[in-house]
């Protein structure tokens, strides 16, 4: 972005559209670099592949959650710091958010693996896919460090005025797993590990990126030595509290994909079989681009919440407000209309089309689209509330979205309509956590208006 753009004084449009562009083609890059696995897999391993990783992804969830937790935290809280021109402590957070993710990523990915079969079979995995998900998983797991400050990273860039180097880490890594995952699944046939590889890879390269830049590079934010006393020990863990306080819905947000997987494959494979699974595992490699359509919304809109709210600029808070949701609206329709009309050339990527996990993903995929409205929209709305400092309405609707409504439509739905209430789980959490935001809201301008 032009360092000529002033968060308090430029139009909101122009704003939003700046951060907007770089900012989603990043995050859909991102998911590209699971996408190409899942694509090269499909037609290098076979569906049985797809769902072998479809068990070791839910853990991954988790570390983006925490990544964007740590990020969303140290962005908000280091942006009010520069409004208030106070760098040195905007320093201090961003640095802080690298070691802190930095740790529970090594130690977390150490455990896992150490204790491979242990993790695999806390993860749903039996006997006929733990070889396959233990040889992904173990090749897979190291690079999770780096991907976490991939993560953490595209905040501390966006936040520096330089969001198109933000989408650099997502595009350098997708580009470069692209081709490691073709040259390592085919030309030299090592299947599953040679996915894994290629994106521990990538991954590497896309974490390496922001680091390099805020050694060397950073414009307002740089890395800051740490001040090795009780002090400084007393500064770090209060900043760290409150970024996971400020980000946490980021977490819950990410953990309801992880959840989503987690309990889609336990209910496939019990309903469907193996290639009930596999399909799933389909819809799971394109679950992530969703979420990161409405990511990219909430996270573009942020910087620009969270700026002029500390100014006190509330029109331009509302302005930007009305912006987000309209394009999380807009987003959600024309992805939908994708999976509900060309649902066959969707799956057709993964999987030769005539296979029997291919017709059971082409049959369900308009049913799981109808979610992706909600979902964008329930993205966006707690992306709001963690950019004005109001955390507790964005854990609330994180954890109805990724708990209380999701588990039970997962248990409850299959039950009562079949195999197309295991494909509306994921649209009945969403629909009701909207209808929640909704209500809260109609209820708030009330209590404002005095009616």
């Amino acid at each position: 972005m032009d360092n000529t753009l002033d968060l308090g004084q430029t139009a909101i449009g122009t704003l939003f559209r700046k951060y907007l562009i770089p900012t989603l083609l990043g995050m859909v890059m991102v998911s590209a670099v699971n996408a190409f696995d899942g694509i090269f897999i499909g037609h290098g391993v076979g569906s049985d592949g797809i769902a072998a990783v479809n068990l070791v992804i839910p853990p991954l969830m988790v570390f983006t959650g925490l990544g964007i937790m740590i990020g969303a935290g140290c962005s908000v809280l280091s942006s009010i710091r520069l409004s208030q021109g106070n760098i040195t402590l905007a320093r201090m957070n961003v640095t802080n958010a690298f070691v802190l993710s930095g740790a529970i990523a090594l130690t977390l990915s150490s455990l896992m693996v150490l204790f491979p079969t242990a993790t695999l079979r806390l993860l749903g995995a039996n006997d006929a896919l733990m070889p396959l998900a233990r040889e992904y998983m173990l090749w897979f797991a190291p690079s999770w460090v780096f991907e976490i400050w991939m993560c953490v990273g595209q905040f501390a860039l966006r936040l520096d005025g330089a969001p198109k180097l933000s989408m650099a880490c997502s595009v350098v890594a997708s580009a470069l797993n692209f081709v490691l995952d073709w040259l390592f699944i085919f030309p030299f046939g090592w299947g599953l590990a040679g996915a894994a590889i290629a994106t521990s890879i990538s991954l590497m390269v896309g974490g390496l990126i922001p680091v390099i830049y805020l050694l060397f590079m950073g414009r307002s934010l740089r890395f800051t030595p740490l001040h090795i006393s009780m002090k400084g020990l007393r500064m770090f863990t209060r900043n760290m509290l409150q970024m996971c306080r400020i980000g946490s819905a980021g977490l819950l947000t990410e953990t309801t994909l992880a959840t989503f997987m987690y309990m889609g494959n336990i209910v496939f494979i019990r309903h469907l079989g193996e290639d009930g699974l596999g399909a799933f595992g389909i819809a799971c490699y394109y679950t992530p681009f969703i979420f990161m359509i409405g990511n990219a919304i909430a996270q573009s809109a942020q910087p620009i919440i969270s700026y002029n709210f500390g100014l006190g600029q509330h029109a331009r808070v509302r302005a930007t407000e009305r912006i987000t949701i309209a394009t999380a609206i807009t987003a959600g329709l024309m992805v939908a209309a994708l999976f509900m009309l060309f649902p066959q050339w969707l799956v057709a990527l993964f999987i030769p089309a005539s296979s029997p996990a291919a017709r059971i993903a082409t049959a369900g995929f308009p049913y799981f689209a109808a979610a992706f409205v909600f979902f964008i929209f329930n993205l966006a709305a707690i992306g709001y509330f963690q950019s004005v400092e109001r955390t507790r309405p964005s854990l609330v609707y994180a954890l109805l979205r990724g708990f209380v409504f999701l588990i039970p439509s997962f248990i409850a739905l299959p039950e009562l309509l079949g195999e197309r209430g295991l494909w509306l789980a994921l649209a009945a959490s969403e629909v009701l956590t909207s209808l929640a935001i909704v209500a809260m809201y109609v209820g708030r301008r009330r209590k404002v208006s005095g009616h």
